[in-house]
């Protein structure tokens, strides 16, 4: 029974992903990182993600887009940024942990096949060394998509730009990647057999879980960083 579920979410969540990405490509972000990060919500939030994106991100037909950047120029520049500024904030501290969200679990989905592959282990735990390379990849990834968006900005030199993506992602990003370790510590032992294997669908449908799990804890986190200014509602 937890063979058919898994396959059943995990293609749901797939179908998710490609429904995101194809409307995506008819309606590019305007910061363009989240066209990466939208489809690899729907991952892990099978219709769910679809609904979010609709509600929280879907931006205008590429032609509008084209024509409403040809009136800016035109009227000013008071339309330039309404996609993000009359979110409520709860919806802005959301799409911002999608993001932090995006970078964790597109690591992950690295690290997983990698660690099984190779047996990697730390102190005697393939379980722990499994953690471990997430962790290394989770965070290149994350700082990766904080970092993109904010030279796309093109706010300070690069340097500038790679310390502030550190800053505004280390927090949030340590955050989601306990939820994920907790969940997978208890699927490990409740569903898997003690371990974690890349190899079977139940263990992605954990991962699945382990994403919400991480996603709901660092929420908090990204909601502090909002506040503090550290980092920006999206």
């Amino acid at each position: 029974m937890l063979t058919f579920w898994s396959w059943f979410f995990i293609l749901l969540g797939l179908a998710t992903c490609a429904a995101i990405a194809f409307d995506v490509r008819k309606r590019p972000q305007h910061m363009k990182i989240m066209n990466v990060t939208w489809p690899i919500t729907g991952l892990y939030m099978p219709v769910i993600g679809w609904w979010a994106y609709c509600r929280m991100g879907r931006a205008a037909p590429a032609e509008q887009q084209h024509h409403g950047h040809h009136h800016g120029h035109h009227h000013g520049h008071h339309h330039g940024h309404h996609h993000g500024s009359d979110k409520p904030e709860w919806q802005g501290v959301f799409v911002s942990t999608t993001h932090c969200g995006g970078g964790c679990t597109l690591g992950d989905f690295v690290a997983a096949p990698l660690a099984t592959a190779f047996g990697i282990t730390l102190f005697g735990s393939p379980i722990a060394g499994h953690f471990l390379l997430a962790f290394v990849f989770a965070y290149a990834f994350g700082v990766l998509f904080q970092y993109l968006p904010i030279r796309e900005m093109g706010s300070g030199s690069p340097r500038e730009a790679l310390i502030n993506a550190i800053k505004a992602d280390t927090l949030s990003l340590i955050a989601f990647q306990i939820g994920m370790y907790i969940w997978m510590l208890i699927a490990a032992t409740l569903f898997l057999g003690g371990e974690l294997h890349a190899g079977s669908a139940s263990f992605w449908f954990m991962m699945q879980i382990a994403m919400l799990v991480g996603f709901a804890t660092a929420y908090p986190a990204n909601r502090v960083l909002v506040e503090r200014g550290i980092k920006h509602a999206m």
